[in-house]
């Protein structure tokens, strides 16, 4: 049922409203009168239906929630729980009043994220850079020029390595068996688990030659649990029919064979090689991001599967940049993965890193030498704003925890800047030199 719209009644004539009790001067209360929050209602309205089951909850609270749990950098199950200490977080949700009960379960941001899907939520990346645009953050010439870049989102799973995978994929057999009352001739649950314990024994002890034979045998219990269930279930359910698949995947994978299965639970994970000595490789998907040289607003984040070549993401991204921002780049700044990109997609020319600055003028080295600017945004983005691990399910889940990132970036970006816009109102008419000072001031407010 569609939300109903908040409206004062009688039991609220002895409350304080938050706008009264809360300091005006906030950035958080600031930016939550900026924003147009009515986008959304149109945006996400037809998603629900109008007479039928419980009313929805306001779907600003929601949102609110969203962009607060990747500003800070929180859990659902926190976001949810600060949200009753906090004033300025129920104000940014659209509460007048001070609210002493939890407004929803955590698991209700799950459903609404499946609900709204990753096509939704660039809505959400879209409305933050229509707030900096709004308060002229974001112009056209920002998007003249911007840098593009790819990383990984690795997904949170243990590092699979051959004996976990047996272990953890006939321990998942054993108990679908177990709850379908198939009455298995062995679980192998004390053998299995004594021989996945002495494997990381021997591999940490670098004995090879007995970790390989505690290997072989997780292998050979593996299998011959998946033999007995297709003996004795020839027309299994659904869930236990693709466990059986991803099972035999594993149980029959080479070392150097493609497409390899990486875990039980999400079998989207892919491994990509990172090529440096303290992580070879990753496992989980590729990000491509779309920074604005100047300034570093992202304006443009995808998760895309398949591990594919840097530049085949390139036109993908742009596209994105220009559809979220309204304006379309004209110059693009990639490093040396982008070797073999055109030189030219749409009306964007390509620049690659590999110039030296005495082939060119001072003028476009300066935006060269801006390229790099991405790969800090790339580690806040990781480590301040839930990327580093994602905990969605799915690929879906990859490219809600992606977009969700970017929009975390740009809100903790536009606090700043309405920070550092009330430093300057408050101190106007002081020496410049004293300026700019104060301009470097608002980063070390870790709060913001």
């Amino acid at each position: 049922m569609k939300p109903k719209t908040s409206a004062t009644g009688q039991e609220d004539l002895f409350r304080s409203r938050l706008d009264q009790i809360l300091n005006r001067r906030h950035p958080l209360f600031r930016l939550a009168n900026t924003i147009d929050w009515s986008v959304f209602d149109k945006e996400f309205g037809s998603l629900y239906v109008a007479k039928i089951g419980r009313p929805g909850l306001p779907i600003r609270l929601l949102v609110g929630l969203h962009y607060l749990k990747h500003a800070y950098n929180v859990s659902d199950e926190t976001v949810v729980g600060q949200f009753i200490e906090n004033g300025y977080w129920q104000y940014f949700c659209g509460f007048e009043h001070f609210q002493h009960e939890f407004p929803l379960d955590p698991t209700t941001l799950v459903k609404w994220r499946k609900r709204i899907g990753p096509k939704g939520m660039e809505k959400l990346l879209q409305v933050t850079i229509e707030t900096a645009k709004g308060k002229e953050y974001v112009t056209e010439k920002h998007l003249e020029r911007v840098n593009v870049d790819t990383t990984v989102q690795e997904k949170a799973i243990a590092f699979p390595t051959d004996a976990r995978l047996y272990h953890k994929a006939r321990r998942i057999l054993v108990r679908l068996a177990k709850r379908g009352g198939i009455e298995l001739r062995q679980s192998y649950e004390r053998l299995g688990k004594r021989a996945f314990i002495m494997q990381g024994r021997y591999s940490h002890a670098r004995q090879t030659k007995r970790a390989k034979r505690e290997q072989r045998r997780l292998r050979l219990y593996l299998g011959r649990v998946i033999r007995d269930i297709e003996r004795k279930c020839e027309a299994p359910d659904s869930l236990l029919a693709t466990i059986l698949e991803r099972a035999k995947r594993i149980f029959g994978q080479k070392r150097n064979d493609a497409n390899k299965l990486y875990s039980m639970q999400a079998p989207e994970v892919e491994c990509i090689a990172k090529g440096k000595a303290h992580k070879k490789y990753e496992f989980g998907c590729k990000v491509s991001l779309v920074s604005t040289s100047e300034d570093s607003w992202i304006v443009g984040v995808q998760a895309v599967h398949g591990n594919p070549y840097d530049g085949h993401t390139l036109k993908d991204s742009l596209d994105q940049a220009q559809a979220l921002s309204g304006w379309r780049p004209q110059h693009a700044y990639c490093d040396k993965g982008y070797r073999g990109a055109p030189a030219t997609l749409g009306n964007t020319e390509i620049h690659l890193a590999n110039k030296k600055k005495k082939s060119m003028k001072a003028s476009a080295w300066k935006w060269y030498r801006r390229r790099s600017g991405i790969e800090p945004i790339i580690g806040h983005v990781k480590q301040d704003h839930r990327m580093e691990r994602n905990y969605l399910k799915g690929e879906e889940g990859d490219k809600i925890n992606a977009i969700l990132a970017g929009c975390g970036f740009n809100i903790r970006k536009l606090l700043r800047a309405i920070l550092l816009w009330l430093f300057k109102e408050r101190f106007k008419g002081i020496d410049l030199n004293l300026m700019s000072l104060l301009e470097g001031l608002p980063r070390r407010f870790q709060a913001i």
